[in-house]
């Protein structure tokens, strides 16, 4: 049995993820996603959307994966595999997709997040996608499993697929979570199960790789957002998160509630994985929580709500600093809401660390600052495993070949001093469109 595995993309960079992997002639892929950074600077366009530009751009532009890498496997495509609902897994899809003739496999909550992808770019979705629930199989040509893990958005799973040579399995963003808020716990005994059978392979996560430690519970962002949002007096309050962090937006529901307050999502991305996760049944907690799409329709009801602040918790997009999402639009003034030293802001995630974000978190911060409001960051806990998780993950798999996947050099070099600090020694530090032949 012959099999090779291209690193088509994310093994240079934190984003555009998609790897494929050839099993006696019939190929298989596993995510196809954006390199948010690299989009962002094309469309000038915030984070979370997807707007109208052609496929070549994108790939002249960095901004997917250049499948020109597999373009001899092209016809040989049998599936196309998403892990999760995050774009830079699943936003290259319409874009590409279509190419491959191929069905694409996903669990449910991911499947209406691709859909929506599709319906916004306005793309006819000429291949089918199909739903796998988690901790179970589908025979797509051979036997394909997804085993459920944490994230940081419902629903994601570690892939594997099962050939005669041993298991190769794809574990790109996850963390292990024993008491998450929404998601269903690891299947670590099933993981282990996998492990005593014979892995092959494992493509595994490098994000957090540097961090030498255990990435905390949802349950402790949870007791921090608990915290900050209880126990202050305030006129205004305004959370800002991850738009399909459904976990986290529960527990800024539940709070908010505890406070009398009628929650409002303001901006687009909030829109389109709140009403995912309701078509799914795993997002009840949002029956009454108003949703506001576009810039129009937020103008008006903010002018209603600067009329009694306290009656009110917004949570809007634009927790990177994007320069055209509602949080930053606020802050410059841009709508009749006016925010002043009587307000709180908590920002419940991190600044992602690239050049673009941190300059225009920067600029939202200076601009926010002229209204002398109380500000909270970093109320958040990663979705990634950290050092001693990754650590944990590959003695449990006991692969023969591992493959660090999801991140700059200084991260997949320091999963594969992990790897071999732990007795690994066939380590493959791929880059981007290189390939390698399993034995």
């Amino acid at each position: 049995m012959a099999i090779e595995l291209c690193a088509v993309g994310g093994y240079n960079e934190v984003g555009k993820n998609m790897t494929a992997v050839k099993v006696d002639g019939s190929v298989f892929v596993i995510d196809m996603g954006l390199h948010l950074e690299s989009y962002i600077k094309a469309t000038e366009e915030e984070e979370d959307d997807i707007i109208q530009i052609g496929t070549e751009e994108l790939i002249d532009a960095g901004a997917v994966p250049n499948i020109d890498a597999i373009s001899d496997w092209k016809p040989d495509v049998k599936a196309i595999m998403a892990t999760h609902a995050h774009l830079d897994h699943v936003g290259a899809l319409p874009f590409m997709a279509n190419n491959f003739g191929a069905p694409i496999f996903a669990t449910p909550f991911t499947k209406e997040v691709i859909r929506s992808l599709f319906k916004d770019e306005k793309i006819s979705q000429k291949i089918k996608t199909r739903a796998i629930t988690l901790n179970s199989e589908r025979n797509i040509g051979l036997k394909a499993e997804f085993i459920s893990v944490t994230h940081s958005t419902p629903q994601t799973a570690v892939i594997v697929l099962h050939t005669k040579q041993g298991a190769i399995v794809y574990a790109n963003d996850f963390k292990l979570d024993k008491t998450p808020i929404l998601e269903t716990k690891p299947n670590m005994k099933r993981l282990e199960e996998i492990g005593k059978k014979g892995v092959l392979a494992l493509i595994l996560d490098s994000t957090y790789a540097p961090l030498d430690a255990k990435t905390p519970s949802e349950s402790s962002a949870r007791e921090m957002l608990r915290d900050v949002m209880l126990n202050r007096k305030a006129e205004g309050m305004i959370v800002t998160t991850f738009s399909s962090h459904l976990a986290r937006l529960k527990s800024i529901v539940e709070f908010g509630k505890q406070l009398n307050r009628k929650v409002v999502f303001l901006g687009r991305s909030l829109s389109k994985y709140s009403r995912a996760g309701e078509d799914v049944g795993i997002a009840d907690f949002l029956k009454d929580v108003d949703r506001i799409k576009y810039n129009g329709q937020i103008k008006k009801f903010l002018r209603k709500i600067a009329k009694e602040k306290k009656k009110y918790l917004i949570v809007a997009t634009g927790h990177q600093g994007e320069p055209k999402s509602t949080l930053s639009r606020m802050a410059n003034n841009e709508f009749d809401f006016r925010l002043d030293s009587n307000d709180v802001l908590i920002f419940s995630c991190k600044t992602i660390p690239t050049e673009t974000n941190i300059a225009n978190r920067r600029q939202l911060e200076m601009n926010l600052g002229n209204y002398g409001l109380q500000m909270f960051r970093d109320v958040h806990v990663s979705g990634h495993a950290a050092g001693k998780d990754l650590a944990e993950m590959i003695n449990l798999l006991k692969p023969k070949h591992v493959i660090p996947a999801h991140g700059e050099l200084k991260m997949t070099s320091a999963l594969a001093g992990i790897a071999r600090n732990n007795g690994f020694k066939n380590v493959h530090e791929l880059r981007n469109g290189e390939r390698i032949r399993l034995d």
